[in-house]
């Protein structure tokens, strides 16, 4: 079977697919966790097939390599990623993208989390609802949100259940950011504004806790300017003074995130008195995960890092 489908908000369109379908697993060691107790899923939806995962053939390979994505995530979960030496009590959640139709699980998924753990902090990979639990555009600029913000719902969840189990995994509550790619960078912007209001009804404990990141790390976030002809700025994203301290990274060749939905971005967090940093190249393109190649881009996981030692998340 050959499957044409949007990953990484397009990067892989027209590209085969390997056909064989099957159930994505964390690398051994790692154990996902459902997010939501059994029968308290809010705004469940009943999809027409179950999830299943493809990982790419030939023609859709980054920096070489294949890559895989997860379709049809209906019961979200999470992966704690432990570092097996220095501990810095930091965490980060981790966001794929995917343009809220598939997530690209390990490009923008595990492989952030082996980076991250490398360094001392502790990396929550979650797996959040698709399809249609986000914004989509309609080649305008224009976009189109679903009925149920479900990704939002899960990620509000996701912190508040880190924080609440701190203590088991040896972090600090007060040093839980989130960094997403593309369409996980649209919900890094989302979580990081719409953290005041939880959408859901209360289900335990957890959910007294607040779900405000205290940082955030958007690459080549999508769907936060209203077009791409004007720098126009999403209603959906309220940005504050309480909004968290933001790293943005964007390249201006990017086919398929404009550089805009950067910009618009970077000029509201200014605005509102936000510390933010931003990094923006002329070349670089979209969907490069954390895969080096040839393009300065790339580099920007020590970017990162040192900008985490700027806002005194991390020390050394």
């Amino acid at each position: 079977m050959v499957r044409l489908i949007l990953v990484l908000c397009v990067v892989f369109a027209g590209a085969d697919l390997v056909a064989q379908k099957f159930v994505w697993q964390p690398s051994q060691g790692h154990t996902q966790v459902p997010i939501w107790p059994s029968g308290k899923i809010p705004d469940l939806q009943v999809l027409k097939e179950p999830e299943f995962a493809l990982t790419s053939g030939p023609d859709a390979l980054v920096a070489g390599k294949p890559a895989t994505e997860v379709d049809n995530v209906s019961r979200p979960t999470m992966t704690v990623y432990s570092p097996s030496g220095k501990n810095t009590g930091v965490t980060v959640v981790v966001f794929p993208g995917g343009g809220y139709y598939v997530l690209a699980i390990d490009l923008e998924g595990t492989e952030a989390c082996d980076w991250l753990t490398s360094r001392g902090i502790t990396c929550v990979l979650l797996k959040y609802r698709v399809p249609d639990s986000g914004p989509h555009g309609d080649g305008t600029g224009i976009q189109k949100y679903p009925a149920f913000p479900t990704a939002l719902e899960d990620a509000q969840r996701t912190i508040r259940l880190i924080r609440f189990n701190a203590a088991r995994y040896n972090i600090n509550p007060g040093k839980v950011g989130v960094l997403g790619f593309s369409a996980g960078g649209y919900l890094v912007a989302d979580i990081s504004t719409n953290f005041d209001k939880r959408l859901y009804s209360p289900v335990d404990a957890a959910d007294k806790l607040s779900s405000r990141p205290n940082f955030a790390i958007a690459l080549y976030p999508g769907h936060l300017s209203i077009s791409r002809t004007e720098l126009g700025f999403t209603t959906r994203i309220p940005v504050s003074r309480q909004t968290p301290p933001t790293f943005l990274l964007q390249a201006e060749d990017d086919h398929v995130d404009n550089v805009k939905d950067s910009l618009v971005y970077y000029i509201a967090l200014k605005n509102a008195g936000v510390p933010v940093e931003m990094h923006l190249y002329a070349q670089g393109g979209h969907g490069f995960g954390l895969r080096k190649t040839d393009q300065a881009i790339t580099e920007w996981p020590s970017l990162v890092e040192r900008w985490l030692r700027t806002i005194r998340m991390t020390t050394g």
